[in-house]
């Protein structure tokens, strides 16, 4: 996945992540499956309880709002299908 240069794609690359983290322990905790590590470091820290929670509880128009704001790979544009030819055989 291509993400921008600078701030918005440090922030989109550990944001996906960490929110991925978090789904991983909280679908582990239901399942009764094993977790990942317990966050080390000031960093996994507030990733893993301070952003993905306050994140999860956001409403979804604020956080498409957030996502539709940042560059990234959820802007990109696809090429329009090739137009046809004739019969396929």
């Amino acid at each position: 996945m291509a993400t921008s240069p600078g701030f918005a794609g440090w922030l989109r690359t550990n944001s996906e992540h960490y929110l991925l983290v978090a789904a991983h322990r909280s679908l582990a905790r239901r399942t009764g499956s094993p977790a990942p590590r317990d966050p080390k470091g000031l960093k996994e820290i507030f990733w893993l309880r301070i952003f993905a929670p306050v994140y999860a509880a956001l409403p979804w128009p604020l956080r498409s709002r957030i996502m539709r704001t940042m560059p990234g790979s959820h802007r990109q544009t696809w090429a329009p299908p090739p137009r046809p030819q004739g019969p396929a055989v």
